[in-house]
């Protein structure tokens, strides 16, 4: 969850506290309850740190300027174990004098209380309520019994860090300086993310690459349960129990400007103006020369995929609606059964599944921990597994059979638009490649519906372009203080999107239905003036679909409800019980939900900007959820 910053520089560069600040501005999104940094200068540790966004930090060391120094570590945080104060802020000293060493931290130590207890009963003082500054204990006892054992020089830290993981529980990032070792820092990883970036006489740690996008574009993935010492010279890595390992190398496909707005007023709003490029691009490639689809990586036996007889989709938050639109494609076109899960659910219900199940994770991070032990746990239960994954080297793709990336390019806006249109997209051709595998995918099928994705980034991009309306209902509607949203089909997804997408960013009530449901219960919710979105299927739908929403809104129109109607262009069935019409173009109802719910993000965005809030970092929330 917290973006976590390490820098080392050749012995005579001054240059370790912006590049740190620098990191920490481009993985704010990820935390930004407090922010810190630790420097090791010649005359031993020197630590700042201050509650609230960095801005607050950066004030701070104008006040309070810090030593010039190579090597330093920095802290976003998203608040765990204790409320965003200064005094909980990151980075936690302890040891001789109480600055020996300076830990940050990323994830929960999950027998935090019980470390404690045994701290303060051998005497250390604890000032914070968190569990990071518990490390910094540990850490910092090993050290002393690394010392004592004679194993001093440039290591002690590192062998350190290892006695001290083997001691935590639960998920975590760690990175530590010490005053004595000036020109390392070492960092471990469980569970939670951590990747090296390789400069010329300067190597970088970071949760991600965006900690050093702008200096190198070179990086090593670490593994699981790993450590890993870094120098100007670069970095070497063992296991927490000391064996020599290779980190794994990979270039960054992408440069410093796509992480930055860009002249945009908001990351979001230029993200949400990407999706045309961020569909385009995860359909490139996806065909070999006899036409046939192909996925990333892929290391299961083709024979194994086709006789695959049921799909799992886990993940969370807006991903997971990415997976109940999958599920109606996967069916479509495979005629096996399809269950979307929560991840976080996933594991604890004892799921049947068994080695012809394909259980398929989403995650724009490929770090998202419940995602990442749901995918764990299907493989101890046989099950092949398959990511759909925005970030190249991150874990669920590594421990994946199979990997499916999207390319959408770095989302900083911790509410999610383009990565959500290239997760669908990534879903469809999942589909369609299981399908053409299993044989219920005829070739003709799965070239026409390619033919008719290759047509949606131009459909995404009209649509973006003719919004002005929908900017000017959600300035309209600021005050509101509930919307609803009703879809049908895979417009039920959206439906639910378009609900979180307003919770997210307004802070107002929102509910997406099944407008099927309106009958069971939900229609109670309607009174006069009540704002309702339809996201109403094409004409050509099958099964008299269209007809049945039309009758859901004049349902709701009847009883008061002001209806904003997301329809096909053409569409007039629905004009006389619409007070509002938003047209998307025409294309096959199973693609709908890439256009039906872009007008959806840019109401959500543009209703909370009238209200004055941050659309890039809504309260309470955080990029990667990397804590279960």
């Amino acid at each position: 969850m917290c973006g976590i910053v390490g820098y080392v520089g050749a012995p005579d560069d001054e240059r370790a506290l912006g590049v740190v600040v620098d990191g920490l501005a481009r993985l704010e999104y990820r935390g930004y309850d407090s922010a810190g940094i630790a420097l090791v200068t010649a005359d031993g540790l020197e630590t700042r740190k201050k509650a609230g966004k960095l801005a607050n930090l950066r004030a701070l060391l104008e006040a309070s300027p810090m030593t010039a120094a190579a090597t330093g570590i920095g802290h976003t945080r998203w608040a765990t174990h204790g409320g965003p104060t200064d005094g909980n802020a990151h980075p936690h000293v302890a040891g001789e004098g109480g600055h020996e060493v300076a830990v940050i931290h990323n994830g929960i130590v999950e027998n935090f209380a019980v470390l404690r207890a045994e701290l303060e009963a051998a005497g250390a003082e604890l000032v914070s309520e968190t569990d990071t500054e518990v490390a910094a204990h540990v850490l910092a006892a090993r050290l002393r019994e690394v010392l004592a054992e004679g194993l001093g020089g440039g290591a002690a830290l590192a062998e350190a860090m290892r006695r001290t993981c083997r001691r935590l529980e639960g998920a975590f990032t760690l990175l530590a300086v010490r005053a004595a070792e000036p020109g390392v820092v070492v960092g471990a990883r469980r569970s939670s993310p951590l990747v090296v970036g390789l400069g010329d006489g300067e190597t970088f740690l970071g949760s991600d690459v965006a900690a050093f996008i702008s200096r190198t574009r070179s990086a090593l993935a670490l593994g699981q349960d790993e450590v890993v010492t870094i120098t100007a010279d670069g970095a070497s890595i063992t296991t927490f129990d000391g064996e020599p390992v290779e980190g794994s190398p990979f270039h960054v496909d992408w440069d410093v400007e796509a992480a930055e707005k860009g002249g945009y007023p908001s990351f979001m709003a230029k993200e949400i103006d990407e999706q045309p490029r961020a569909v385009a691009d995860t359909l490139l490639g996806r065909s070999d020369a006899a036409g046939r689809l192909v996925l990333d990586e892929v290391r299961i036996d083709p024979a194994e995929l086709a006789a695959v007889d049921k799909v799992v989709v886990v993940s969370c938050g807006t991903s997971a609606y990415a997976g109940q639109i999958a599920k109606y494609a996967i069916e479509h076109w495979c005629r096996i059964p399809v269950e979307v899960e929560y991840a976080h659910e996933f594991r604890y219900r004892d799921p049947v599944v068994d080695e012809r199940t394909l259980v398929v994770s989403i995650s724009q991070s490929g770090e998202t921990m419940d995602t990442l032990m749901a995918v764990r746990h299907a493989r101890e239960l046989g099950a092949r597994t398959v990511s759909i994954c925005n970030t190249n080297g991150a874990t669920i793709p590594r421990e994946s059979d199979a990997v499916l990336y999207t390319h959408a390019g770095p989302e900083v806006a911790v509410a999610s638009t383009k990565a959500f249109l290239a997760q669908i997209t990534a879903c469809y051709l999942l589909g369609l490649y299981l399908g053409a595998l299993k044989g219920t995918a005829a070739p003709e099928v799965v070239k026409e519906v390619l033919d008719e994705l290759h047509a949606m980034p131009e459909k995404v991009q009209t649509v973006l372009d003719g919004l002005e309306r929908v900017r000017e209902i959600a300035r309209f509607m600021a005050d509101s203080r509930s919307v609803l949203f009703l879809g049908r089909h895979v417009g039920y997804p959206v439906a639910l999107e378009g609900a979180l997408k307003l919770k997210e960013l307004a802070y107002i009530h929102a509910e997406g239905f099944a407008a099927g449901e309106l009958k069971h219960g939900p229609i109670a919710l309607i009174e006069a003036g009540q704002p309702v979105f339809v996201v109403v299927p094409p004409p050509a739908s099958p099964h008299g679909l269209h007809g049945k929403v039309v009758s859901n809104i004049q349902e709701i129109r009847a009883r008061g409800a002001r209806t904003l109607v997301i329809a096909e262009e053409g569409d007039e069935g629905v004009v006389p019980y619409a007070e509002e019409v938003i047209r998307v173009p025409a294309c096959p109802p199973l693609l709908m939900p890439l256009l039906t719910v872009v007008p959806l993000q840019v109401f959500a965005a543009e209703l909370a900007g009238a209200k004055g809030l941050d659309v890039d970092q809504p309260r309470n929330l955080a990029k990667s959820v990397t804590v279960e």
